[in-house]
């Protein structure tokens, strides 16, 4: 037999079709960016990892002074590889960029065609999207490289440099100063050779099961020892090591642990508004839920009922945000990371994890949350919803105030001693309004906060990697050693650098024992590591183990970094006594060959980050700001008006007595105005721990570390915006004051 009481629900939707309205909207705008992004996250990662076999990617490169012949090619391949010339020319490009030119490439590592043509006669040239995109070019346009002028006619991705570093030891790519392109193989013969690298790629025979795993690194590190016996090396990279190609893929999925933080947050918030609303129209219907519960309606019968509603908003919403999630919401939430990385081609994918993510985690934690309030409000007897009498304890008699006190804001006193309950609930839903408010203003300040640091922390003015040791005149130079290991944390694992330092150092303002060593303040402060404790660390492709024992924290927050002494990094890692990697100087080096220097680190390549960063998180922060603006006007509005709502009678009795319309909003209005922006700045303090909180935890599943300084201007903004959508607020609800019948006051059935 169909149950009368589901007639009720359409009227319901209908009779509050506001708040539903408000609800769902929102709920939409949430489901669907994350859904959009799971989507593109995964697909992204599914096109990324295709595009070893797809594109034939390389299992490595080296570069020697010159070209090989067809016997020591023999003679290298015999070690279980097949090699690929991989010549390139780095030119001088537009804004004193540097392009990196290929002959197209039809064997391995394989051009992915984005857009356009693939060139074909001389003086046309594919480029690099990102490249193009952070320099302002489009198909068609004429871009000088190298003093020749070329006309561009496709745009690629090149699946060995998702990531655009332009060397392996880099500290962070830029997109705007580096790019990749390709031209015909005459054309390429026709650049001169001046900036011409004999770059040479591999293929294993018999290749790892893992691009990325110990037995590639095992496999690399066998083959670089049978190629050293062959030839002398400029450089050496194995595609387990290589930056270029490995980043990308390290990065994406990362930001899935922020959306999910972001979306549980906001789900909570929502779930947390319908108990309230819901809470309200129980009491509103106290009479009728008395005379179905004595009519033989069973408790969780009524609770299903109201728990319709909501569950029937939250499925139409996550339906539609699932389909704008795949639609329009996914290229927006991809150009998070094409933003960042140039990637190949990819084809939209279902994902059975967006849905559980978006639809049945939301779900589930609205029914538990709206459940609980319904079996604690739905517990009473008959007789007492009967009589309209909710209240779990006996009604204490109220406390006496002083007559003294003027008759109005004695009025305003007893409305906020009868509202206490309602007035925690917006505190709460302000607090819950506010974390997302916040968050949405703090990456920005983040990264200037790092950027700053950084610059005043640096090392030195000029840090030089070299390829082997080599010495120089310079007499600010200073060598250190330097070296990976990884902190490994179940399957998550990141780099920390090991920098070995030479005693009474000049750059280096700290002495370091030999016993122990001194780690950066990025390290202390992500891991809540103190001096005295000891951190273990492990080889990237080994089970070998290191600990150390922390004898102070350095600050240096641009990286995670251990320093210790250099003879004590000699020897912990088995290097010949002197041994040193490269300088720390004061001025350039000029003495040294350039072919000798792997990279050169400066205040720019420290800040690379930051303005990286900025580039490619900038939508993300945006869609925060509007989600963040979007709960404090529903917690504002929705709270606000069931106030008003649940203190009816007693207006429409205050009506009966002679209060006119405006004096009745200054005692209610006036009142939840107060108790709002005293709610506003009393929960910052608590906004501002569970932010760290949440950064912290947040942070520990990204490479690196930004320290969560929240500027107080964030706080102000926050609380200027919730008092200004509750100025607008306040005028809808006057006029809601101002229609409450007189014969409200009639219905109190006690």
């Amino acid at each position: 037999m169909r149950n009368p009481l589901n007639s009720r629900i359409p009227r319901e939707i209908r009779r509050e079709a506001g708040k539903y309205t408000v609800i769902f909207l929102f709920m939409l705008a949430i489901i669907s960016v994350a859904s959009g992004f799971f989507v593109a996250d995964a697909s992204l990662k599914k096109a990324y990892d295709e595009s070893f076999e797809k594109y034939n990617i390389e299992d490595g490169h080296f570069e020697l002074s010159q070209p090989v012949d067809s016997s020591l090619v023999t003679e290298i391949e015999s070690g279980g590889v097949r090699l690929y010339e991989n010549f390139y020319k780095d030119e001088p490009s537009v804004g004193g960029s540097k392009l990196r030119i290929f002959p197209v490439r039809e064997e391995v590592n394989r051009i992915c065609l984005l857009e356009g043509d693939m060139p074909e006669k001389d003086g046309e040239i594919v480029l690099d999207r990102l490249y193009m995109k952070s320099n302002d070019l489009s198909l068609g346009d004429d871009i000088s490289a190298g003093g020749k002028q070329y006309e561009i006619v496709g745009i690629v991705a090149f699946p060995d440099y998702s990531a655009l570093y332009e060397s392996n030891t880099d500290f962070m790519f830029d997109t705007e100063l580096f790019g990749v392109g390709s031209v015909t193989a005459e054309c390429f013969d026709e650049i001169g050779d001046k900036n011409l690298h004999y770059s040479y790629s591999w293929k294993y025979n018999d290749p790892p099961e893992e691009n990325f795993g110990k037995e590639a690194a095992d496999m690399s590190d066998a083959f670089l020892g049978h190629l050293s016996d062959k030839c002398e090396l400029m450089d050496y990279i194995p595609t387990c090591r290589n930056s270029a190609i490995k980043f990308s893929g390290d990065d994406i999925g990362h930001d899935r642990v922020m959306f999910m933080v972001m979306l549980i947050m906001l789900v909570v918030i929502i779930a947390f508004v319908f108990a309230v609303t819901t809470a309200n129209t129980i009491a509103k219907e106290a009479n009728v839920i008395g005379t179905l519960r004595a009519s033989g309606y069973t408790k969780h019968e009524l609770i299903r009922h109201y728990m319709a509603a909501p569950v029937i908003v939250l499925l139409v919403a996550s339906l539609i945000g699932n389909i704008l999630g795949y639609t329009i919401m996914k290229e927006y939430m991809a150009e998070m990371y094409l933003g960042s990385y140039s990637l190949v081609s990819y084809k939209t994918l279902w994902n059975a994890d967006a849905f559980i993510d978006t639809t049945v985690i939301p779900l589930i934690i609205l029914m538990v949350i709206n459940y609980i309030m319904l079996a604690s409000k739905l517990s009473l007897s008959p007789l007492k919803f009967l009589r309209r009498d909710l209240k779990r304890h006996q009604r204490k008699k109220a406390f006496k105030l002083n007559t003294k006190i003027p008759i109005m804001i004695r009025y305003r006193l007893r409305v906020l001693f009868q509202n206490i309950p309602g007035y925690i609930t917006i505190f709460v839903g302000l607090f819950f309004a506010s974390v997302v408010m916040v968050f949405s203003m703090l990456f920005a300040p983040l990264l200037d906060n790092f950027e700053e640091n950084t610059e005043k922390s640096m090392l030195a003015p000029h840090q030089y990697i070299l390829k082997m040791p080599a010495e120089t005149s310079e007499e600010s130079a200073e060598k250190f050693a330097a070296g990976d290991l990884k902190i490994i944390r179940g399957d998550f694992s990141e780099d920390v650098s090991i920098y070995g330092i030479v005693p009474e150092s000049r750059y280096y303002r700290s002495d370091i024992n030999a016993d122990t060593v001194d780690i950066s303040t990025a390290y202390a402060d992500k891991y809540s590591i103190e001096k005295g404790d000891t951190i273990t660390l492990r080889e990237e492709f080994g089970d070998k183990e290191y600990e150390f024992r922390v004898g102070g924290i350095y600050t240096y927050p641009s990286t995670l970094a251990v320093f210790m002494d250099i003879e004590a990094f000699n020897e912990t890692f088995g290097l010949p006594e002197g041994s040193f990697t490269g300088y720390f100087t004061g001025n350039e080096l000029t003495d040294i060959d350039s072919r000798l220097i792997a990279t050169e680190i400066t205040r720019e390549d420290l800040t690379k980050t930051s303005r990286q960063l900025r580039r490619s998180m900038g939508n993300l922060m945006t869609i925060f700001s509007v989600l963040g603006i979007g709960v404090i006007i529903l917690v504002v509005y929705l709270l606000s008006k069931v106030m008003i709502e649940k203190n009816t009678q007693s207006i429409s009795v205050a009506k009966i007595l002679g209060y006119n319309s405006s004096e009745i909003s200054g005692i209610y209005l006036r009142t939840t105005t107060i108790v709002t922006l005293v709610s506003m700045v009393l929960c910052m303090p608590v906004v501002s721990i569970a932010l760290d909180r949440i950064w912290r935890t947040m942070m520990l599943e990204y490479p690196g570390w930004l320290e969560p300084v929240i500027p107080f201007s964030a706080y102000v903004r926050t609380i200027l915006l919730g008092a200004a959508t509750y100025a607008v607020t306040a005028v809808i609800l006057k006029r809601k004051i101002s229609r409450v019948p007189l014969d409200e006051a009639l219905k109190n059935t006690e």
